[in-house]
């Protein structure tokens, strides 16, 4: 993740005009992979929305004479769990926990992260060295060591699932936060700005959030599918959602014993986690290339 975090730092540019960004949306269109991507994206959101009126069958009812029904069964075009629910119904509806788990952590570790790493590198000195050392802590451990070991310590469940998340992310984002403001503070229009008169607080407001958000949320939304797969990760370890809830992470865990019955079956979950994942990617890469991060 350090590295990621490096690769995705870059020399800040004047603010954002209107011109940029209308660049920015140019270069984009322009990008049918991205385009692609963020169609795959929104169908799944739209998807989990409108999931009561897209979804063939309840989520929730079983039956225990239509266990493990092969794909391309009739009635059941993606087969059946090992309790008798339609496949294609709890894949849809696990869309919704999926997304949630996936992106909620992100946001709110975006929102936090970005205020932390701010804070660090604009003022510097002792601030920022506490700051950053505190962080460098986290960096002690693995991503998937530390939300298994934060999960397993507050208890399983949804809601802890997705404080532990959050808490593998912050330092993460907070990295790169600080690694651009510490760019930005030294440039000629912040030393300006500062000689005229201006606050601090105006400074960052003006100044330094525009320049400063763009590598960040490009860099928070390549996180999206590593969190995707941390939060079906810990779904699958019993230390996120709980049954009977449809999530993809558990379902792959209630239909691990079907491998050998019904292989095709019990990767469906696990396909969808990896396409999710792959949209979320090629966007992040979208947006990078077209707000020219790598420049």
């Amino acid at each position: 993740m350090a590295a990621i975090a490096q690769t995705s730092i870059v020399e800040p540019l004047p603010a954002r005009t209107a011109g940029y960004w209308s660049g920015v949306g140019r270069r984009l269109r322009r990008d049918p992979v991205a385009i692609g991507a963020a169609l795959v994206i929104l169908a799944l959101i739209l998807m989990a929305i409108f999931a009561e009126y897209v979804a063939p069958a309840d989520p929730f009812r079983t039956s225990t004479i239509r266990r493990l029904r092969p794909i391309g069964t009739p009635g059941f075009p993606l087969g059946s769990d090992e309790l008798g629910r339609d496949m294609l119904t709890r894949l849809i509806y696990g869309a919704r926990l999926s997304l949630f788990m996936g992106i909620t952590p992100v946001i709110v570790a975006f929102f936090i992260g970005s205020a932390i790493g701010i804070l660090a590198g604009y003022v510097g000195g002792w601030v920022n060295t506490s700051i950053m050392r505190t962080i460098d802590v986290f960096y002690a451990f693995p991503s998937v060591l530390l939300a298994v070991a934060l999960s397993g310590a507050l208890g399983a469940g949804l809601g802890n699932a997705l404080v532990s998340l959050t808490i593998v992310f912050v330092p993460q984002i907070a990295r790169v936060a600080e690694a651009v403001t510490t760019q930005v503070r030294t440039r000629d229009f912040v030393e300006a700005a500062r000689a005229s008169g201006a606050g601090g607080f105006t400074i960052v407001r003006v100044h330094v959030l525009g320049n400063v958000l763009s590598p960040i949320f490009v860099y928070a939304t390549s996180l999206i599918s590593v969190s995707m797969i941390l939060a079906s990760g810990l779904s699958f370890l019993g230390l996120g959602v709980r049954p009977p809830e449809p999530e993809w992470g558990l379902m792959l865990n209630t239909l691990r014993t079907a491998i050998y019955v019904q292989p095709w079956l019990a990767a469906l979950p696990g396909v969808m986690i990896f396409i999710t994942s792959i949209a979320f990617n090629l966007l992040a890469d979208g947006l990078r290339s077209a707000m020219e991060v790598k420049q």
